[in-house]
């Protein structure tokens, strides 16, 4: 795998033939909706086909995975283009290797998505998935679950032998986290023991694998609680093989003060759960000051905290897929950015003419542009080059995996780039 990066004047034609690659699977694989507009600074993800297979008539995913013994999900990843039109086409030319990919090893992926999220969508990520977590029920102070339509969602998880995981979340009705809904359900036994059978019951009727607790915002006192809450859950499911795992803040320090992070006992929760989840991204956020989502040199800060409260193979380093555009000047209380996804970042800066430039320190991307209001905009986002130097960490790190808020958007660069350096764990 390599990763070029578009200079003035090059095209897609003569990218693929730098590399000696085809020209159409490249701009297939990377989502490159426009290639007579390529931007000075966007980044392209080159892999080398080293076996392939042309489709005769009469062959399936099936029949062609079985002759070269490899899975049909490794067949999809390889071949991403023929994930949303679910047929192959007589003639059509395969791969069913890539050539000089030094796999770092085995890793888990774990995906959020939506109830809403769209079938293409869904299906074009489930290939590179492990888990997927479907958010979100709710519950209430009695210890009553508020359920989700996940049905269509559970199934298609199920037939790409992904492990659906029901996310259970403390969002009231206005979308804000509830800390009080999570105490009431602490402090009330009869309560907590009516959410943990409505939970078991709901896995087992569903097909679930387990379950993701997602509970922002906790009270410092009641960070003891919220972990003997966790334990409590665990006990019950782990003896049907089910998992539990937590989303923590991103904590750099034990005694680190404010209301996101003082609830979240790094220790406790990382003894008591199946897996965690560390947040590693908001630095950039919609009210903050324009800067990168999951900057590298601050994501390292909380890897390198987590690894001293929590075993590094319960660890899933969190990673964004999706950036902000900020209008400028930014004013602080009154500045609010806008989510775009990745791939949508590229497209506004070629709409723009906007060179993107690249931040070594956070190792993100970044472009500025004139909107036709007059009003200057900056946008960060992720491209190959920050998912590449991102997703090596776990491998130094010797975590679990890798978990994404969230797969709403297709991301084809991030893809590329996981599958090349690692194999992705099926767990069922």
């Amino acid at each position: 795998m390599d990763i070029h990066v578009v200079t003035a004047g090059q095209t897609l034609a003569s990218i693929a033939n730098q590399y000696g690659v085809d020209a159409t699977r490249l701009a297939l694989n990377n989502g490159i909706t426009n290639p007579n507009n390529l931007v000075p600074g966007q980044t392209m993800v080159i892999r080398y086909p080293n076996v392939t297979h042309v489709v005769q008539a009469g062959e399936t995913l099936v029949s062609i995975a079985n002759q070269y013994g490899i899975s049909t999900i490794i067949l999809l990843q390889n071949n991403p283009a023929v994930v949303p039109r679910n047929y192959l086409i007589e003639g059509e030319t395969l791969v069913i290797s890539y050539a000089d990919e030094s796999k770092l090893g085995e890793i888990s992926i774990n995906g959020y998505a939506y109830p809403f999220i769209t079938d293409e969508t869904l299906l074009r990520t489930l290939p590179y998935l492990t888990y997927l977590c479907i958010f979100t029920y709710g519950f209430t102070p009695a210890g009553d679950l508020i359920p989700v339509d996940d049905a269509r969602l559970i199934q298609l998880a199920r037939d790409y032998n992904v492990a659906p995981i029901m996310v259970l979340a403390t969002l009231g009705p206005t979308g804000v986290f509830d800390a009080a809904t999570a105490h009431a359900v602490f402090v009330d036994l009869n309560a907590q023991q009516r959410l943990i059978d409505q939970i078991f019951t709901t896995i087992e009727s569903k097909n679930y694998a387990g379950v993701d607790i997602d509970f922002e915002f906790i009270q410092p006192e009641d960070a003891e609680l919220f972990a003997q809450f966790v334990g409590r859950l665990r006990d019950r499911l782990a003896e049907s093989g089910y998992i539990v795992s937590v989303a923590l803040a991103p904590k750099t320090s034990a005694t680190q003060t404010g209301t996101l992070y003082q609830g979240h006992n790094y220790e406790l929760i990382g003894a008591a759960a199946t897996y965690v989840l560390l947040m590693t991204y908001e630095w950039g956020y919609t009210y903050g000051p324009p800067m990168a989502v999951a900057p590298i040199n601050k994501v390292r800060e909380v890897l390198d905290y987590g690894v001293t409260a929590i075993p590094r193979e319960k660890i899933f380093m969190g990673f964004p897929n999706y950036g902000y555009d900020w209008p400028l000047p930014y004013i602080r209380g009154t500045t609010a950015a806008s989510t775009l996804g990745n791939v949508e970042a590229v497209e506004r800066a070629a709409r723009y003419q906007a060179p993107i430039q690249f931040d070594e320190v956070s190792q993100a991307p970044f472009f500025n542009y004139t909107a036709e209001d007059g009003v200057e905009h900056v946008v960060w986002f992720e491209d190959a080059r920050s998912v590449d130097a991102k997703v090596r960490l776990p491998s130094e790190y010797n975590f679990r995996g890798i978990t994404y808020w969230n797969i709403m958007k297709f991301f084809p660069q991030n893809w590329l780039v996981v599958s090349s350096l690692y194999n992705i764990i099926r767990v069922i």
